[in-house]
């Protein structure tokens, strides 16, 4: 390649200055305190808008602005990454988060809707950050363990995900008490998780700041753009970035449609709240609590054929939900598969995505990731929802066979599933 780039050097091996071996575990703990927060825009979000409009058909909204939050978040924090800034841009996107939280709050003592929604779309923006830490994990470790990494912080994920909706009761009598409206409780959460992931990021980003900022080596970079080097569209254009952005993005749209889909179909055969909770809780354990495993998969056996078995799994679990009739055995299933299938997906592409692209590219491709990702998610909650139930699974599993097709089509060589960090690709 032409230019004067400096080698895509990983930083664990950048010498005495490097990074600490502990920064996946760093990563994985401030996961998991910003975790906390993520029930506000979606349990909190849905309750607070109803009851702020009197009605019911505004349900959606803060959900949707929240998702279009974290899309345009993505590409903000990628963008501050890509200048050598990683910590500076996910710790933005966490401040960007709690003053959201804050917006809310005050809404909802004033009773303004039009402000709530406003805080849902920056409050989004504290999700691109959340889930955007995996790829800084997976950066300070060698290439056959990112997998793992990735894994490790998807399970801190699922620790903060599974704990955020059980403190809605307890933040509420917190929220009493201070004469804020009940369901104020989980923003007051989310406030304090998504302001302290901040701390924690901006302490991490300083050398001078003991242990933590041993991790600066990871989060800030230095990198010059190289003169001739690979553009942006040539790296998106290589067969295992586009399979690594399709996948991200099919597995969200197949999750998410579900999700949008089952609660309804569930309700409509009998099911009550309590059980629909649980099943959902089901699911959400089948969304994270796997990664470690596949995570280990996609590094002894390559990205590639988890990014697959993912699609196949989506697939099975699409076709169970479309004859499942109520809180059965097979509905049971069909949700464990959907949760599975996501984990298979997001976590394989993730993996794939770092084989995929050079490093000084790589910050911009992971923000293309995840607002793909939330645009899928944007697209498929009203698509979905205006479709019966059977159409809707036949729809999802169709996006399912189509994602493991475009798989199989752009990837007929068999080595491409395990590229190297940097891929020889045209100048």
């Amino acid at each position: 390649m032409g230019g004067d780039a400096a080698p895509d050097r990983p930083p664990h091996t950048a010498g005495p200055d490097g990074p600490w071996r502990g920064v996946p575990a760093f990563v994985a703990g401030t996961t998991a305190l910003a975790g906390l927060g993520l029930a506000a825009g979606g349990t909190a979000g849905v309750l607070l808008a109803t009851e702020l409009a009197g009605t019911a058909s505004v349900a959606g909204l803060p959900v949707a602005l929240h998702l279009t939050g974290s899309a345009a978040g993505a590409l903000l924090v990628s963008h501050q990454a890509a200048r050598g800034h990683r910590g500076r841009g996910l710790a933005l996107g966490m401040v960007l988060g709690a003053l959201g939280a804050l917006v809310v709050v005050l809404a909802a003592r004033e009773g303004s809707l039009t402000w709530m929604l406003a805080g849902s779309v920056l409050l989004g923006t504290a999700n691109s950050s959340l889930f955007l830490l995996r790829y800084t994990a997976a950066q300070a470790v060698p290439e056959g363990s990112r997998g793992r990494a990735l894994g490790m912080v998807f399970l801190a994920t699922a620790l903060g995900a599974v704990i955020s909706p059980l403190l809605l009761g307890p933040s509420g009598t917190v929220a009493r008490g201070l004469g804020l409206p009940t369901l104020c409780g989980l923003y007051l959460v989310a406030f304090a998780a998504f302001g302290g992931s901040a701390l924690l990021l901006a302490a991490a980003c300083s050398p001078r700041t003991p242990v933590l900022g041993r991790a600066a080596g990871v989060l800030v970079s230095h990198v010059r753009p190289a003169r001739g080097g690979i553009r942006l569209g040539t790296a998106l254009r290589e067969p295992a970035a586009v399979v690594a952005l399709s996948a991200l993005a099919g597995a969200n749209f197949i999750m998410v449609g579900i999700m949008t889909i089952t609660p309804v179909h569930l309700s409509g055969h009998g099911a009550g709240t309590g059980t629909v909770g649980s099943l959902v809780a089901l699911h959400v354990i089948g969304m994270f609590a796997p990664a470690p495993l596949v995570g280990r998969l996609a590094d002894r056996h390559g990205a590639v054929p988890v990014v697959l078995t993912g699609a196949v799994i989506s697939l099975v679990a699409c076709v169970l939900g479309g004859f499942s009739t109520g809180p059965t055995a097979m509905t049971t299933t069909h949700l464990v598969l959907a949760g599975l299938g996501w984990n298979f997906g997001v976590v394989g592409a993730s993996t794939l995505l770092t084989q995929a692209v050079p490093g000084r590219l790589r910050p911009h491709v992971e923000g293309i990731g995840e607002a793909t990702m939330g645009t899928a998610a944007v697209v498929v909650a009203p698509l979905v929802a205006a479709l019966p139930g059977f159409w809707g699974y036949q729809l999802l599993g169709l996006c399912a066979v189509a994602l493991t097709a475009l798989a199989l089509a752009r990837l007929r060589r068999p080595a491409t599933g395990s590229l190297p960090t940097t891929p020889r690709m045209p100048t």
